[in-house]
């Protein structure tokens, strides 16, 4: 029989714990399962809330303590956990899962041959009034992901699936040991940006890994308030154009002050663009100065090639 480690990261959210492990222990899964909690070294009552959790009935709960900061060190931390595993199951600990995500993670990996598998995220929206502004697009930004209602094979990074809501065969790990998430792409805390699941999206696609939507292998994700504001999606955007600069795009010959002028050209095009659309307001304004955010995070990382992150 299988063996399968559902797993979430966490830092400082020892109010969500309850209900989070309460739900995975609650999940119909086909084979026994066990919980594993990385804790990145939380500052508060964290690991007294896993401790008292791991007392009561249904799947064990393992705790490890990460102290390297970052969502980097503790994904990485669970991959070595549970290197001899057969499945490894990720959610975060800002989200709940839905009836059947671990059958349906479970079922696309052991029949149907996935090696990594991802499912829908729905945002909760529920504690916090939604901003007008914030329509669907913008809120993929905050992890929404939907491909539909059918389940359907990735075989680009034009259709991702997110760590939030992630399952992977572990026999991938144990083939090609290297393979990791990239800790260029590491956020720490209460920090925006990232990048680390869509880096390990493409390392699986080079391999030529089987990767599957399911729709029914499904989560819902809490957003906090600090997130809802036209300045978090502003700093969520340059802050991956500066990875991009400095990490994905080639060398150019041609440079300016070691910048090449078409990301310059990008940058003051989408300037203008932003500009155009302050008579406008609400969605499509916040979507352009995102690209402009983009664009000059972009132009300021690769002028920072070379340099510490």
């Amino acid at each position: 029989m299988p063996t399968l480690t559902v797993t979430f990261c966490t830092f400082r959210r020892a109010d969500r714990l309850d209900r989070l492990v309460a739900a995975l222990r609650a999940q119909d899964c086909p084979i026994p399962f066990e919980i594993l909690a990385v804790d990145n070294a939380s500052p508060d009552d964290t690991l007294d809330v896993l401790a008292r959790l791991q007392t009561l009935p249904g799947a064990p709960l393992r705790v490890v303590t990460e102290h390297a900061p970052g969502i980097v060190p503790a994904r990485n931390r669970a991959l070595s956990e549970a290197l001899d595993r057969d499945i490894l199951v990720f959610i975060d600990d800002d989200e709940l899962p839905e009836p059947g995500f671990l059958r349906a993670a479970c079922d696309a990996i052991v029949r149907e041959g996935a090696q990594c598998v991802g499912g829908r995220i729905e945002i909760d929206f529920s504690p916090h009034p939604r901003p007008a502004w914030l329509d669907d697009e913008i809120a993929g930004f905050l992890g929404r992901l939907d491909h539909g209602d059918a389940p359907r094979w990735i075989e680009n990074d034009t259709m991702p699936v997110w760590s939030g809501n992630t399952a992977y065969a572990m026999s991938l790990f144990r083939t090609y040991p290297e393979l990791r998430f990239d800790a260029r792409y590491n956020r720490e805390g209460a920090d925006v940006g990232g990048g680390e699941d869509a880096a390990m999206l493409r390392a699986l696609l080079a391999l030529g890994a089987r990767i599957r939507y399911r729709p029914d292998m499904a989560v819902l994700h809490a957003v906090d308030a600090w997130k809802l504001t036209r300045g978090y999606f502003l700093k969520l955007h340059y802050r991956a154009g500066l990875r991009q600069g400095q990490f994905r795009l080639p060398d150019f010959p041609r440079t300016v002050l070691g910048i090449p002028p078409f990301l310059l050209a990008q940058f003051f095009r989408h300037g203008l663009k932003t500009l155009g659309l302050l008579p406008a307001g609400q969605a499509a304004l916040v979507r352009q100065a995102m690209n402009a955010a983009n664009a000059l995070g972009t132009v300021i990382g690769y002028r920072r090639r070379g340099a510490p992150s």
